[in-house]
């Protein structure tokens, strides 16, 4: 897209003409229609009218790949968050959501003429255009988190951002068959989900289909064919079972607002196909009835009616006035034997919970008087972003990129399920979670305490999964305190994490001495508890986000952050109080690094793979398996065997006399331009669970790591400890790998392990 460079006075006037279509809405607002008047205050006209004719002007020379102006896309997205029930504010941020990304106009700019909140609501839907969903897991989580973090400032975010996506799937026909891939994919996975969670039908349904239509477009074609073959009789069919329903609600006097029939969208009947193993002619809503009536009793004289006409399908009800969903949505759900003996469903709600239905979060603006931003924060009371508030709280410690995602996904897709508490409040959990879920999910120490349960006034054990309308009571006892083997059946997210931070705390003491003593291996213990006692080694711990050195010692010890990023933070902030001139290894020497042997790296072309022992014997001590990119020195032995090349600092080396210690270097530039590979073994503690051995060599598989062992030792009750020889390049390799897989919240403790021999 071109950019034309405009001043700010030349993108505030008015043009007359237009060249594009503008909608009769537009015009109203733009005074445009001699029957605008009275349609929208002078204030809010005139913010839109602004934003709009900003936008015009900005985009003028910018064309989408349909060849259709570019301005077509902001009017069609500031339509749909109209008909949404927007404000001014978010019609506005419609838009103008692409002028910053697009053109040379920046924020503050952006500020200036239209206010802070404008200004703010376009930048945060900029940022989240940016983001790539698709992209390694560690970068798709923090993706992630930077998403819903800007929804909790301000939800309108995503709805402007979902109206944004739904007009760019409607015209994705224009662009290249792997874009279209990719989009549609994104869609399905993130947007679509979301939308459902928001409660947004109308946009959830049509992202759907369209996703369905780009994805599979054979399955497409084939459910919109078996639609489309019996429409005349189906709807015929409905349109008496209508009359007879209007007729019996109006003998009774229930002055119903409508009874309406309505398709199921394509994706929503392939879905039931596809996951219920149904064939066609097996899915009852395939069209459906829509009663809509006055109030929640109606809604059940209502069903009364229904069910007294027609023969009601058992298992087939649901009462979602009753139970709401998470996205706040309302309505009764029955499946009868209606003409011909076809199933059919039969939805009733209030004009309410339609509205809610079909607007979700948006609803709150269009059809309720709240007004002002605040009803747009996430809010602790708040029910409706209950899902949100839960992400958030449980995001902030789950630090395994690949769990997250994971969890995160499940979050946004399953079904939930409604269980009650003695006093009769509904809870709602994720689908086959536990007593132990629902325990942790009313109180921490409920979870960490719970002993036994009683489901429906019989007893049962923690692990049992929950079915809807279960009443739940949980018994606790104060010697209790949580299993490592819980984490092989709790389901929510929430559990594992509380789960973990229990046996964090519980073992803190063990922690800290394993991070000190990690510590003690880089620094050296001269010197190390005045160090630890430092203004520095404060600021080491702020800057990895803990309190004070104490809890950044445990987090050491429990493998949440390296040794190796300790000390490159030490480095920095050492070096940055330091005066320019001091040196790089002075200022190693004030951190008490410990001591190593300095040499002059021999500058010789050498195929060999160390330097300063050419053409000599020489082989890699099993002692300390030195690695390319780590100090080593060289050690002539006494037997045939040549020079032992050893770790810079390895124990066997210490009481060497100084005339058989040859200075060496790696040769990081082999002529022969060979990857040579070095056996490293690592041990591994971890929490006992199903399938962690797998999750780890599935880590390792990812870096091209080869494994040439792996073993397990495991006794009941305690962490388990695996034993793996695997084949590495260099130390950063090694690093890498370490920082990867104690990134994984199972994982306690990992080392290298080195095999002790005499030199």
């Amino acid at each position: 897209m071109t950019t034309q460079t405009l001043s700010t006075q030349e993108t505030l006037m008015m043009p007359k003409a237009y060249d594009v279509k503008l909608p009769d809405w537009l015009k109203k607002c733009l005074l445009l229609d001699e029957n605008s008047q009275g349609e929208i205050s002078d204030q809010e006209n005139h913010l839109i009218c602004k934003a709009f004719n900003f936008a015009y002007q900005l985009h003028q020379g910018q064309y989408r790949k349909s060849g259709e102006p570019y301005i077509a896309h902001p009017i069609a997205v500031s339509g749909l968050l109209r008909d949404l029930g927007g404000d001014s504010i978010m019609i506005a941020a419609g838009f103008l959501h692409d002028v910053v990304e697009d053109t040379h106009i920046s924020n503050e700019e952006i500020a200036q003429l239209f206010g802070q909140e404008v200004s703010q609501l376009v930048e945060a839907v900029t940022k989240l255009s940016k983001i790539n969903f698709s992209s390694t897991t560690e970068r798709q989580a923090e993706n992630f988190r930077r998403m819903f973090m800007a929804m909790a400032q301000d939800i309108r975010v995503i709805v402007v951002k979902l109206a944004d996506r739904l007009h760019n799937m409607r015209t994705l026909q224009h662009l290249k068959q792997e874009k279209r891939i990719n989009i549609a994919s994104e869609t399905r996975e993130i947007f679509a989900p979301l939308a459902n969670r928001l409660g947004i039908w109308r946009i959830k349904w049509e992202l759907e289909d369209l996703c369905f239509k780009y994805l599979e477009p054979e399955a497409y074609r084939n459910i919109q064919s078996l639609v489309a073959e019996r429409r005349t009789d189906r709807e015929a069919r409905i349109e008496k079972v209508i009359d007879i329903i209007k007729h019996r609600l109006s003998q009774i006097k229930i002055k119903f607002i409508e009874v309406k029939g309505r398709p199921k969208h394509l994706y929503g009947i392939y879905y039931k196909m596809h996951t219920q193993h149904k064939q066609f002619g097996e899915i009852f809503d395939i069209a459906a009835i829509r009663i809509i009536v006055n109030s929640n009793e109606e809604c059940y004289r209502a069903l009364a009616i229904v069910h007294d006409e027609f023969r009601p399908i058992p298992g087939r009800f649901k009462d979602y006035i009753g139970l709401p969903k998470p996205n706040r949505y309302q309505s009764l759900h029955t499946s009868v034997i209606g003409l011909n003996g076809r199933p059919l469903e039969i939805q009733i709600r209030t004009l309410e919970m339609h509205h809610i239905a079909e607007y979700g979060i948006a609803a709150h603006w269009k059809y309720k008087e709240t007004g002002g931003s605040d009803q747009t924060k996430l809010s602790s009371d708040d029910e409706k972003f209950t899902w949100l508030r839960q992400l958030l709280d449980w995001q902030k410690d789950l630090k395994d990129a690949d769990e997250y995602v994971a969890n995160l996904k499940d979050n946004l897709f399953e079904d939930d399920v409604y269980v009650f508490t003695p006093r009769g409040e509904v809870i709602a959990l994720t689908k086959g979670a536990t007593v132990l879920d629902f325990a942790y999910h009313i109180h921490t120490e409920v979870g960490n305490h719970a002993q036994g349960s009683r489901i429906n006034g019989k007893w049962s054990v923690l692990d049992t999964h929950l079915k809807n309308g279960d009443i739940v009571e949980v018994f606790t006892n104060k010697n209790s305190h949580p299993s490592l083997d819980w984490l092989n059946f709790v389901v929510t997210p929430s559990a594992r994490n509380k789960i973990r931070q229990w046996y964090k705390r519980s073992h803190r003491d063990e922690n800290l001495a394993r991070g000190r003593e990690l510590l003690e291996k880089e620094l050296g213990k001269k010197g190390l508890d005045g160090l630890l006692k430092s203004e520095q080694m404060q600021q080491v711990a702020h800057k990895c986000n803990y309190q004070n050195v104490e809890d950044l010692l445990a987090a050491l010890g429990y493998g949440e952050i390296t040794s190796n990023q300790v000390v490159n933070r030490l480095r920095e902030i050492i070096k940055s109080q330091q005066p320019a001139e001091i040196t790089t290894t002075e200022t190693e020497q004030n951190i008490n690094l410990q001591p190593s042997l300095r040499h002059t790296p021999s500058t010789s072309a050498s195929n060999s793979p160390i330097m300063g022992i050419e053409g000599l014997l020489y082989y890699i001590a099993g002692c300390c398996n030195p690695l390319p990119g780590e100090k080593i020195i060289g050690v002539v032995t006494r037997s045939a065997k040549g020079i032992s090349i050893h770790r810079q600092g390895c124990q066997n080396v210490e009481n060497i006399p100084g005339d058989r210690l040859i200075p060496v270097s790696w040769n990081m530039k082999n002529s022969q331009g060979r990857i040579n590979t070095y056996p490293v073994n690592l041990q591994i503690e971890t929490i006992d669970r199903v399938g962690v051995l797998k999750d780890i060599l599935a880590r390792l598989s990812d870096q091209n790591i080869n494994v040439r062992n792996a073993g397990v030792k495991t006794n009941f009750g305690q962490p388990a400890l695996i034993s793996l020889l695997i084949e590495i390049k260099d130390h950063d390799q090694l690093e890498q790998i370490i920082i990867k897989i104690k990134k994984m919240s199972d994982i306690l403790n990992i080392k290298r392990v080195t095999e002790m021999e005499e030199s």
